[in-house]
């Protein structure tokens, strides 16, 4: 439109584009000649600043130089191991890739061949996630222009099934106690009476993170980001009091040399293979191993006890699932079990509702309370066929 004159001022007026949006602004002159000048001079000035619009960024940095930049700024986070895994199958996948060139199309086509392959759905979204990261980054780091980033999220994350829920009997724990090697066995227990995460329990500190004086572990760099305050019971009291505390080493569990563990996957599988403990062919009733050649018949039914040997399917952090159901089958509340396991929502502790079926019965019969034995609908029945 250029110059142009408002019924509702005496001024030149003049308009022009940035970007999508037509910007209408006034001379703040009557003279023809001098707004021909502003309104040229106000075209250049926008040439010069774009108003504040950055240039155009060509995109052309090769995703590994974006994957490399990423890393070394992911260095100080708590999530970098994980990272690191991600970035390096994600260089093998797109490599020289320029970032201009990223499509949603290209995207998918690698988050559903990574899920067709046989991986699970949690761990190609840890990849997308990953992934979409490094582009909100090379956004902010002006390597590539926003588009490509709108490319990148069109993508979305498959739903994902975290409703596994293996846990252990009381019988079935303590036979796992007993399977366990020596460096083993007090780490275990730590898990089962604390429902603290593997790295949680092998990073502890004596002087930093338990008080046994008070009674409490204090665990300040969590999962979740928030810190945690976790009681120490008389079995883990005792548990703690039984370690050597080695000279050289601030950790709680150390090898011989003073190392912290890394890695339990071959003795935990060892102990869980080992375990053995005996159940009722025909019903609940399991116990301990007892010495005797044959297990004799139940206690309860009669049936034949057999010996069992190996725990199926069964992960460390499972002993996690095993503290939070011993408490709520205990009938601790839900509020109680997620603050005890860290939970940033009650959502995520629900999980374990079921195994208190009791518990809300015991609830809902509180409601009975100051009633007569007989029902109010049996007094009404009642009432209705004494009325003639």
């Amino acid at each position: 439109m250029g110059l142009y004159k408002r019924k509702d001022s005496p001024h030149w007026w003049m308009s022009f584009k940035i970007g999508n949006r037509r910007i209408f602004e006034s001379t703040g002159t009557e003279n023809k000649k001098l707004a021909q000048r502003k309104h040229a001079n106000r075209l250049i000035e926008l040439d010069e600043r774009q108003l504040g619009s950055p240039a155009k960024i060509d995109g052309k940095t090769p995703f590994c130089d974006l994957a490399n930049q990423f890393l070394k700024w992911t260095e100080w986070q708590r999530t970098y191991k994980d990272k690191k895994t991600h970035i390096k199958y994600l260089i093998e996948a797109f490599g020289r890739l320029e970032l201009k060139d990223f499509t949603t199309r290209t995207v998918e086509l690698y988050y559903r061949g990574f899920t067709d392959s046989g991986r699970t759905v949690s761990t190609a979204n840890r990849y997308l996630q990953t992934l979409k990261a490094m582009f909100t980054k090379a956004v902010e780091w002006e390597l590539v222009e926003e588009e490509v980033l709108k490319r990148v999220r069109r993508v979305k994350l498959l739903p994902e099934n975290n409703r596994r829920l293996r846990f252990l009997s009381r019988v079935e724990g303590q036979a796992l106690i007993n399977a366990c090697e020596p460096h083993l066995k007090p780490i275990v227990t730590t898990a089962l009476n604390t429902g603290m995460r593997r790295e949680e329990i092998l990073s502890l500190e004596w002087e930093k993170h338990v008080d046994l004086k008070h009674g409490f572990i204090l665990l300040d760099r969590t999962k979740n980001g928030e810190r945690r305050e976790v009681p120490i019971n008389q079995i883990l009291k005792g548990v703690f009091q039984g370690l050597v505390r080695h000279i050289n080493s601030p950790y709680v569990f150390t090898d011989k040399a003073g190392r912290r563990f890394r890695d339990l996957k071959r003795s935990f599988s060892s102990a869980c293979k080992k375990a053995e403990w005996e159940k009722c062919s025909a019903c609940s009733f399991e116990r301990q191993k007892t010495q005797g050649e044959s297990p004799g018949n139940c206690p309860q039914c009669g049936k034949e006890v057999l010996r069992v040997a190996g725990l199926n399917d069964f992960r460390f952090h499972d002993l996690r699932h095993t503290f939070a159901s011993w408490l709520v089958m205990a009938g601790v509340d839900l509020t109680t079990v997620s603050r005890l396991l860290g939970h940033k929502s009650l959502t995520m502790t629900l999980r374990y509702s079921h195994l208190a079926p009791s518990h809300m019965v015991k609830a809902v019969a509180v409601l009975e309370n100051g009633y007569d034995l007989v029902t109010l609908g049996e007094k009404e029945g009642i009432e209705r066929r004494a009325t003639p």
